[in-house]
């Protein structure tokens, strides 16, 4: 009873249970045409009057505010456009986008929601994403489903489910609603829609509250069912032990930032291509007589992001090739090494070249070895046993607010992005969470 069970522990829980994303929204929509794309397509031929905020906006209210439908999918697809959102590397889910995007967007619209209320139904809904994830995968992954958006629709209506204070029964249809709606498939990462499809996940997880909210039925067996979403989407289910888990073990407290904005499997080469940038500039050699880079990396690495000659900054985000070369070339590896300009880069381009991969199953998914060799024979080399960002090697607060300040005073201005940080990191003490947009 898997669907009863979620829905039952989603009800009953309280902000006195829990123990102890915004960035990326908004440093997301100025700089990537897909969020503005989604935002002008849909504002003026679907949405209603204006209740929630597009977070990255600058404009009037008549570009920055949408309906809270049209606000969820817009700040969805924002959030994860860059590649930069949190990961739940058991799973490599990035819980915070679908759910936050529906949160925000809700509370502005049906406020006035006080922040312990709005933290409750975050954790609720990464809670039931993350255990959903974890019982499928990673067969549900392999097959080539993007697991984000396919448990992100769920988590959404969950979160957005306990603001309206469901209760089982519709928390179980809202449920139902949202599963029926499974959306995002692997073919499209490299492109626009890879971040639509956490755009949908919010935006249809917010409608099937909704729709539960006002009587609309659906499955009280949804994920279980012979034919329900655990069984249509998977070879191989386990729901049942994940979510006799829920309350004792807390997924988001195994959730981890990204400090590189692309394929959270590179990471771990690009943490050595940087260590090994700064250490041939420390010394006597020249990155410019790099002879050839050898990657020995798990195979989940190629699977993921095979992609040898990008032509796109988004396709570059899922190329373990040009992740290594810039991570040599430029000792960093932020959102400019990802555009269109970096990809076509000639000298990147020739690094690119240099880059050979070796598949090899004993590497665990967030540790890598890098080998740099030199035209006089010299070699250097690399072992990341856990990447910059993994649970091993969290980003300290400082960076952590670094990374949120870098990415939102390109996108508003570092006065305007100071105000938000205060904001975002006080929702737990607001009286009206919908309140944040306007705060910045």
């Amino acid at each position: 009873m898997a669907t009863l069970a979620l829905a039952s522990w989603a009800t009953n829980l309280t902000y006195a249970n829990l123990t102890s994303g915004a960035g990326c929204a908004i440093g997301g929509f100025p700089f990537q045409p897909a969020p503005q794309i989604a935002l002008n397509t849909t504002l003026a031929t679907f949405s209603g009057p204006p209740t929630s905020g597009i977070l990255g906006a600058n404009g009037s209210i008549s570009t920055g505010f949408a309906d809270a439908s049209i606000a969820a999918l817009v700040n969805g697809i924002a959030s994860h456009v860059d590649d930069y959102d949190d990961t739940h590397l058991e799973t490599i889910i990035h819980p915070a986008g679908p759910v936050a995007s529906a949160l925000f967007a809700i509370a502005e619209a049906y406020g006035p929601v006080a922040g312990n209320d709005f933290i409750t139904a975050f954790v609720a809904g990464v809670e039931a994403e993350c255990k959903l994830g974890l019982s499928v995968y990673p067969e549900h992954y392999d097959v080539g489903w993007h697991i984000t958006s396919t448990v992100g629709s769920i988590g959404a209506a969950v979160a957005v489910g306990k603001l309206l204070n469901l209760d089982t029964s519709r928390m179980q249809h809202a449920i139902g609603v949202a599963a029926t709606q499974v959306v995002g498939i692997q073919e499209f990462f490299g492109s626009d829609t890879k971040s639509f499809h956490v755009g949908r996940a919010a935006q249809g997880g917010l409608m099937a509250a909704l729709l539960a909210k006002n009587g609309y039925t659906s499955s009280l067996k949804a994920l279980e069912a012979k034919y329900g979403w655990l069984h249509v989407v998977s070879t191989r289910e386990n729901a049942t032990a994940y979510f006799e888990q829920l309350g004792e073990i807390w997924e988001i407290e195994k959730n981890t930032f990204k400090p590189f904005p692309c394929g959270i499997v590179m990471h771990p080469t690009i943490d050595g291509a940087i260590q090994l940038s700064n250490e041939t500039r420390e010394g006597d050699l020249k990155i410019e007589d790099v002879k050839s880079v050898e990657l020995r990396v798990n195979p989940e690495v190629m699977i993921l992001t095979g992609k040898t000659d990008p032509r796109t900054g988004l396709e570059g985000k899922f190329s373990i090739f040009h992740a290594a070369a810039v991570g040599l070339l430029y000792g960093e590896a932020t959102p400019s090494q990802f555009t269109d300009d970096a990809v076509k880069n000639e000298t990147v381009v020739e690094m690119r070249e240099k880059v050979n991969v070796t598949e090899d199953e004993s590497v665990p998914t967030d540790a890598a070895y890098v080998t740099v060799e030199f035209s006089d024979g010299t070699k250097l080399e690399k072992h990341i046993e856990h990447a910059k960002g993994s649970i091993e090697n969290q980003l300290t607060d400082e960076e952590l607010k670094k990374k949120f300040m870098e990415q939102v005073a390109l996108a508003i201005g570092e006065s305007r992005a100071e105000k938000a940080y205060e904001a975002f990191t006080s929702i737990g003490n607001m009286a009206d969470v919908g309140k944040v947009r306007m705060m910045y």
